[in-house]
This record gives C-alpha cells, structure tokens and sequence, in this order.
C-alpha cells in the first residue's frame, strides 16, 4: 500500500513540476518569455509539537533537500519525529515529500503553504501526511528563514493520531536567489 501511494505521491509531483514549469516558461509573447532557473537549497528544520512529554519527546528536527522553481518548490526531507532517546528499535526516523508554494510576497517576506506526504520507519503509525503555513524571510539572497506551523497527521492499520506544531527553519540557496514570486501580487 505504502509502495502504491508513494508512487502516485511522487507521479502528482512530477505532473505538477511540469505544468508550473511549463507555465512559467511560457509568455504572453516571444518577448515576455520567462526562462525560470531551478534554484537547489538546504534546509534545516526544528518544531516543536503540542504533544505531552519532554522537550526532547517535543522536539523535531529535519534536513530537507530540493530545488526551487519561481513560486513552486519541492523537496525531500529526512527526519526525526522525537529527540527522545530511543528504547529498542527507533520508530522515529521519516522519509517525507514536501512541496512548497508561495502564495504572497511583500517586500523581503512571504507566506508559504507546504503540503507533504511521507513515511516512519518501523513505526505503528507509519503514513504521515503535513499541512504547513509559513511566514518566509530572506534575509539575504541566499539565506531565507522561516517561522511556521501547521499540523502532522500519523496513520496506521487500526489507529491514527495528529499534532499541531511550530517550527522554525533556515534555507540556504547554493545560487543567489533574487526575483522570487508568488501567486498572489500585491497592488503597487
């Protein structure tokens, strides 16, 4: 089952990459055509969930690689969904897809809603599901911090469970990232 949906997880993407790509490519003339460049960053990631516990049992932490095309991005991110030492077998590691659109830009901010999908290892609940909005700095054209939260989803064979979170997170672009758009233009 995980394998089916992973697969049509990953198709959706892929389509998806296509049409925003081929969008921002196209103009309205020959003149007007836009060529957008992907741009690759790092990501790293820290939240914490409302759940009962530590500050370590709170905590998550992720690294996330992905490129980003003008307003859409997509990622792959690794993680842990508890810094809570491990008894046994880990149940915490996850494997997770993440696109990102930008929805609203002004100025240096913009607002960002992230969806994604992914997998825990060895753990009852394994099919996690993510619904984020975020507030985007770039506080240079190659780092961009983020404040968000949004809330994770874990399912299983018989049970199933969610957390809310907030998180903080820093983007590094390995190429200067300047003209950064969004769905959404404000009125100048």
């Amino acid at each position: 089952m995980f394998r089916y949906l992973l697969k049509l997880s990953i198709t959706s993407c892929c389509l998806l990459i296509t049409s925003v790509v081929a969008h921002a490519q196209k103009g309205d003339s020959k003149k007007d055509s836009v060529k957008v460049q992907p741009q690759t960053y790092l990501q790293l990631y820290y939240s914490l969930t409302n759940t009962a516990g530590t500050l370590a049992g709170k905590s998550n932490l992720s690294l996330e690689a992905g490129k980003q095309w003008d307003v859409f991005s997509l990622g792959i991110d690794i993680g842990k969904t508890t810094l809570e030492p491990a008894h046994g077998r880990d149940t915490s590691i996850y494997l997770e897809i993440r696109p990102n659109l930008n929805v609203f830009q002004q100025g240096r901010f913009t607002n960002t809603i992230t969806v994604g999908v992914g997998y825990v290892f060895a753990a009852q609940n394994n099919f996690l599901t993510e619904l984020t909005s975020g507030i985007e700095y770039s506080a240079t054209e190659r780092l961009h911090l983020n404040v968000n939260f949004g809330q994770f989803y874990y399912s299983g064979r018989t049970t199933a469970f969610s957390n809310t979170f907030f998180g903080l997170s820093a983007s590094y672009y390995f190429k200067p990232f300047r003209n950064r758009s969004s769905i959404f233009k404000p009125r100048g």
